[in-house]
Protein backbone atom coordinates (compact mmCIF):
# COMPACT_ATOMS: atom_id res chain seq x y z
CA UNK A 1 0.00 0.00 0.00
CA UNK A 2 1.33 3.44 -0.94
CA UNK A 3 1.39 5.83 2.03
CA UNK A 4 0.11 9.39 1.79
CA UNK A 5 3.07 11.80 1.68
CA UNK A 6 3.02 15.32 3.14
CA UNK A 7 4.83 17.56 0.65
CA UNK A 8 3.87 21.08 1.71
CA UNK A 9 2.05 23.25 4.24
CA UNK A 10 0.85 26.84 4.39
CA UNK A 11 -0.94 29.09 6.85
CA UNK A 12 -4.09 30.72 5.53
CA UNK A 13 -3.93 34.43 6.49
CA UNK A 14 -6.41 34.82 9.33
CA UNK A 15 -7.07 31.08 9.30
CA UNK A 16 -5.50 27.69 9.87
CA UNK A 17 -2.88 25.47 8.26
CA UNK A 18 -3.34 23.89 4.86
CA UNK A 19 -1.43 20.71 4.05
CA UNK A 20 -0.63 19.36 0.59
CA UNK A 21 -0.44 15.58 0.35
CA UNK A 22 0.51 13.27 -2.49
CA UNK A 23 -0.83 9.73 -2.73
CA UNK A 24 0.58 7.88 -5.71
CA UNK A 25 -0.32 10.25 -8.59
CA UNK A 26 -3.09 12.09 -6.74
CA UNK A 27 -2.89 15.30 -4.73
CA UNK A 28 -5.02 16.46 -1.82
CA UNK A 29 -5.18 19.80 0.02
CA UNK A 30 -6.38 19.27 3.58
CA UNK A 31 -7.48 21.55 6.42
CA UNK A 32 -7.49 19.63 9.69
CA UNK A 33 -9.71 16.62 9.02
CA UNK A 34 -11.39 18.25 6.02
CA UNK A 35 -10.20 17.41 2.51
CA UNK A 36 -10.80 20.71 0.74
CA UNK A 37 -9.87 19.52 -2.73
CA UNK A 38 -8.45 16.52 -4.50
CA UNK A 39 -7.13 15.85 -7.98
CA UNK A 40 -9.41 12.77 -8.01
CA UNK A 41 -12.57 14.90 -7.88
CA UNK A 42 -12.71 17.79 -10.32
CA UNK A 43 -16.13 17.52 -11.95
CA UNK A 44 -17.90 20.30 -10.08
CA UNK A 45 -14.90 22.65 -10.29
CA UNK A 46 -14.87 22.13 -14.06
CA UNK A 47 -18.63 22.69 -14.20
CA UNK A 48 -18.19 25.98 -12.34
CA UNK A 49 -16.24 27.21 -15.37
CA UNK A 50 -18.08 25.56 -18.24
CA UNK A 51 -21.54 26.51 -16.99
CA UNK A 52 -20.43 30.07 -16.29
CA UNK A 53 -18.88 30.42 -19.74
CA UNK A 54 -22.04 29.03 -21.35
CA UNK A 55 -23.92 31.93 -19.77
CA UNK A 56 -21.44 34.36 -21.37
CA UNK A 57 -21.45 32.86 -24.86
CA UNK A 58 -22.87 36.01 -26.49
CA UNK A 59 -20.28 38.34 -24.93
CA UNK A 60 -17.21 39.57 -26.76
CA UNK A 61 -13.89 39.89 -24.91
CA UNK A 62 -15.31 38.66 -21.59
CA UNK A 63 -13.53 39.44 -18.35
CA UNK A 64 -13.64 36.88 -15.55
CA UNK A 65 -12.51 36.90 -11.94
CA UNK A 66 -11.76 33.53 -10.33
CA UNK A 67 -11.19 33.25 -6.59
CA UNK A 68 -9.20 31.18 -5.72
CA UNK A 69 -6.90 29.02 -7.81
CA UNK A 70 -7.30 25.71 -5.95
CA UNK A 71 -5.80 23.05 -8.21
CA UNK A 72 -6.53 25.01 -11.38
CA UNK A 73 -9.42 22.87 -12.66
CA UNK A 74 -11.74 25.87 -12.99
CA UNK A 75 -9.11 28.03 -14.71
CA UNK A 76 -8.14 25.32 -17.22
CA UNK A 77 -11.78 24.57 -18.00
CA UNK A 78 -12.51 28.26 -18.54
CA UNK A 79 -9.67 28.60 -21.03
CA UNK A 80 -11.01 25.62 -22.98
CA UNK A 81 -14.29 27.54 -23.43
CA UNK A 82 -13.01 31.10 -23.92
CA UNK A 83 -11.53 32.76 -26.98
CA UNK A 84 -8.24 34.59 -27.31
CA UNK A 85 -9.91 37.91 -26.48
CA UNK A 86 -10.92 36.80 -22.97
CA UNK A 87 -9.08 37.94 -19.85
CA UNK A 88 -9.11 36.09 -16.54
CA UNK A 89 -7.90 37.39 -13.18
CA UNK A 90 -7.15 34.76 -10.53
CA UNK A 91 -7.19 36.06 -6.96
CA UNK A 92 -5.39 33.66 -4.62
CA UNK A 93 -4.86 34.56 -0.98
CA UNK A 94 -2.30 31.83 -0.15
CA UNK A 95 0.99 32.27 -2.07
CA UNK A 96 1.97 28.64 -1.49
CA UNK A 97 -1.02 27.49 -3.55
CA UNK A 98 0.55 29.13 -6.61
CA UNK A 99 4.00 27.83 -5.63
CA UNK A 100 2.61 24.27 -5.45
CA UNK A 101 1.01 24.73 -8.88
CA UNK A 102 4.38 25.71 -10.31
CA UNK A 103 6.23 23.05 -8.29
CA UNK A 104 4.97 19.60 -7.28
CA UNK A 105 1.68 20.03 -9.21
CA UNK A 106 3.28 21.48 -12.33
CA UNK A 107 2.03 18.66 -14.55
CA UNK A 108 -1.50 19.11 -13.21
CA UNK A 109 -1.35 22.88 -13.85
CA UNK A 110 -0.49 22.15 -17.50
CA UNK A 111 0.87 25.66 -18.06
CA UNK A 112 -2.44 27.43 -17.35
CA UNK A 113 -0.77 30.08 -15.18
CA UNK A 114 1.46 31.07 -18.10
CA UNK A 115 -1.43 31.58 -20.51
CA UNK A 116 -1.31 35.18 -21.80
CA UNK A 117 -4.99 35.58 -20.96
CA UNK A 118 -4.42 35.13 -17.21
CA UNK A 119 -3.27 37.53 -14.51
CA UNK A 120 -2.63 36.22 -10.99
CA UNK A 121 -2.99 38.50 -7.99
CA UNK A 122 -1.98 37.31 -4.51
CA UNK A 123 -4.87 39.03 -2.83
CA UNK A 124 -8.11 38.37 -0.98
CA UNK A 125 -10.77 38.07 -3.67
CA UNK A 126 -13.15 40.06 -1.46
CA UNK A 127 -10.80 43.02 -1.68
CA UNK A 128 -10.50 42.63 -5.46
CA UNK A 129 -14.29 42.63 -5.74
CA UNK A 130 -14.70 45.71 -3.54
CA UNK A 131 -12.21 47.64 -5.67
CA UNK A 132 -14.10 46.97 -8.95
CA UNK A 133 -17.06 48.70 -10.55
CA UNK A 134 -18.81 47.14 -13.59
CA UNK A 135 -15.54 45.39 -14.46
CA UNK A 136 -16.32 41.68 -14.78
CA UNK A 137 -18.69 39.62 -16.89
CA UNK A 138 -18.43 36.77 -14.39
CA UNK A 139 -17.09 36.23 -10.88
CA UNK A 140 -16.44 32.58 -9.98
CA UNK A 141 -16.00 31.87 -6.29
CA UNK A 142 -14.53 28.65 -4.90
CA UNK A 143 -12.63 29.88 -1.87
CA UNK A 144 -14.14 27.66 0.81
CA UNK A 145 -16.43 24.65 1.25
CA UNK A 146 -19.39 26.91 0.56
CA UNK A 147 -20.96 30.16 1.76
CA UNK A 148 -19.44 29.97 5.22
CA UNK A 149 -15.92 30.54 6.48
CA UNK A 150 -14.31 27.11 6.95
CA UNK A 151 -10.74 27.98 5.99
CA UNK A 152 -10.99 31.49 7.52
CA UNK A 153 -13.82 33.36 9.23
CA UNK A 154 -13.24 36.43 7.04
CA UNK A 155 -14.56 34.50 4.03
CA UNK A 156 -18.05 35.00 5.46
CA UNK A 157 -17.92 38.59 4.18
CA UNK A 158 -18.11 37.34 0.59
CA UNK A 159 -21.51 35.78 1.19
CA UNK A 160 -23.08 38.44 3.40
CA UNK A 161 -25.62 40.92 2.06
CA UNK A 162 -22.84 43.50 1.96
CA UNK A 163 -20.51 41.14 0.10
CA UNK A 164 -23.18 40.27 -2.45
CA UNK A 165 -23.89 43.97 -3.00
CA UNK A 166 -20.17 44.49 -3.73
CA UNK A 167 -20.19 41.56 -6.17
CA UNK A 168 -23.21 42.95 -7.99
CA UNK A 169 -21.46 46.32 -8.27
CA UNK A 170 -18.30 44.65 -9.64
CA UNK A 171 -20.26 42.89 -12.39
CA UNK A 172 -21.20 44.37 -15.72
CA UNK A 173 -24.95 44.50 -16.47
CA UNK A 174 -26.25 40.95 -16.82
CA UNK A 175 -23.01 39.54 -15.43
CA UNK A 176 -22.89 36.28 -13.47
CA UNK A 177 -21.79 35.55 -9.91
CA UNK A 178 -21.10 31.79 -9.68
CA UNK A 179 -20.60 30.28 -6.23
CA UNK A 180 -19.41 26.70 -5.59
CA UNK A 181 -20.49 24.83 -2.47
CA UNK A 182 -20.04 21.33 -1.09
CA UNK A 183 -23.67 21.37 0.05
CA UNK A 184 -26.97 23.13 -0.41
CA UNK A 185 -27.65 26.28 1.62
CA UNK A 186 -31.22 27.54 1.49
CA UNK A 187 -30.43 30.67 3.49
CA UNK A 188 -27.70 31.70 1.05
CA UNK A 189 -29.92 31.10 -1.97
CA UNK A 190 -32.51 33.39 -0.39
CA UNK A 191 -29.88 36.02 0.34
CA UNK A 192 -28.82 36.00 -3.32
CA UNK A 193 -32.42 36.60 -4.42
CA UNK A 194 -32.93 39.39 -1.88
CA UNK A 195 -29.73 41.02 -3.17
CA UNK A 196 -31.36 41.49 -6.58
CA UNK A 197 -29.90 38.52 -8.47
CA UNK A 198 -31.83 36.08 -10.63
CA UNK A 199 -30.72 32.74 -9.18
CA UNK A 200 -30.22 29.36 -10.84
CA UNK A 201 -29.19 26.58 -8.41
CA UNK A 202 -27.53 23.56 -10.04
CA UNK A 203 -26.52 20.21 -8.52
CA UNK A 204 -23.31 18.72 -9.94
CA UNK A 205 -21.48 15.49 -9.17
CA UNK A 206 -17.98 15.84 -7.74
CA UNK A 207 -16.38 13.50 -10.26
CA UNK A 208 -16.23 14.07 -13.99
CA UNK A 209 -17.66 10.57 -14.54
CA UNK A 210 -20.88 11.58 -12.79
CA UNK A 211 -20.08 9.77 -9.55
CA UNK A 212 -19.14 10.89 -6.05
CA UNK A 213 -20.89 13.34 -3.73
CA UNK A 214 -23.22 16.01 -5.07
CA UNK A 215 -22.07 19.62 -4.95
CA UNK A 216 -24.06 22.83 -5.51
CA UNK A 217 -23.35 25.80 -7.74
CA UNK A 218 -25.41 28.99 -7.69
CA UNK A 219 -25.42 31.09 -10.84
CA UNK A 220 -26.68 34.52 -9.85
CA UNK A 221 -27.34 36.92 -12.73
CA UNK A 222 -27.06 40.64 -12.07
CA UNK A 223 -29.71 43.03 -13.45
Amino acid sequence: MIARELIGSAIVPGGEELQLYRHDRDFMIVLGRNELMSSRMSGSEIALATMSCARLSARRAPRLLIGGYGMGFTLRAAFAELGDDARVTVAELVPEIIEWARGPMEDLAAGCLDDPRVAVTLEDVAKVIRSATAEYDAILLDVDNGPDGLTRDANDQLYSARGLKAAKSALRPGGVLAVWSAAKDRAFAGRLARSGFSVDEVSVKARSNGKGPTHTIWFAKAP
